[in-house]
């Protein structure tokens, strides 16, 4: 089951690169309106597809 108010992915995206300063707030300071839920969404496509990148090159080292 999915927790909506989970927000532990966005301190670990917050330290994984950069974000332009509308970003660090919205991932520090939460959603306000409709327009920041998209961007709050398309951040977390980001999250995952970075994440899962980050298992894939541990995974081929391991190997290594």
């Amino acid at each position: 089951m999915t927790k909506w108010d989970d927000n532990s992915w966005q301190k670990d995206f917050l330290n994984m690169k950069s974000h332009s300063p509308s970003d660090a707030k919205l991932l520090m300071g939460g959603v306000k309106g409709l327009k920041d839920a998209w961007r709050l969404g398309v951040l977390h496509v980001e999250y995952e597809r970075l994440k899962r990148k980050q298992e894939e090159q541990q995974q081929q080292l391991k190997k290594k």
